[in-house]
């Protein structure tokens, strides 16, 4: 393989597992519309690392564990499922409450919750270590890079994109969030 053709396959790789990332920037965006700069990059950070971390997970799971991986795998998706029921509905609910609040404040996204978000995110990326496992540990580690920064580029737009929404939509921002997050659960289940 060419290193032009490793950077692209990487590269696309990284576009297609930050699409849930992607998701839920735009769905954190909407639910806190005037988020700071520097809440934004730590955003796009954790998902990032977890885009790069998860994988590399997978690869060594592969040159290490591999039958006991096997038997886990088909339960990565209900994982994620589950998690993400739990963020979205919890955003939902959230989001009617304060339709009825004549004066809420933007509900804030805190570390465990955006750690969670991440997880839930990446968790469908530890298989792509399979993919990779015939990569060198170098190679491995570069394609893993790359994954990272594609990811947190499109988690900055998502971000920027909820902002702009949640901006324009208000109370209801979170509700359209919280449903987002369930959607992206259920499609990861049915694949």
């Amino acid at each position: 393989m060419s290193i032009v053709s490793f950077i692209i396959d990487s590269f696309f790789l990284g576009v297609g597992l930050a699409m849930d990332a992607f998701s839920v920037s735009l769905a954190n965006g909407l639910k806190e519309p005037h988020m700071k700069g520097g809440k934004r990059l730590k955003i796009a950070g954790v998902f990032a690392g977890f885009q790069f971390l998860m994988p590399m997970l997978g690869w060594v799971c592969v040159h290490t564990i591999v039958e006991m991986f096997s038997s886990v795998q088909n339960y990565i998706p209900w994982v994620a499922l589950v998690l993400l029921l739990f963020i979205g509905g919890k955003m939902i609910i959230e989001g009617i409450k304060t339709w009825s609040d004549t004066e809420s404040p933007d509900a804030e996204i805190g570390h465990g919750m955006l750690i969670v978000q991440g997880i839930a995110t990446s968790i469908d990326a530890l298989s792509v270590g399979f993919t990779i496992a015939s990569y060198s540990l170098v190679s491995a580690l570069i394609c893993g890079a790359i994954i990272g920064v594609v990811t947190f580029l499109i988690c900055m737009i998502g971000l920027f994109l909820g902002r702009k929404l949640g901006m324009k939509l208000a109370g209801k921002a979170s509700v359209l969030g919280g449903i987002i997050l369930v959607a992206i659960g259920i499609k990861i289940v049915i694949g």
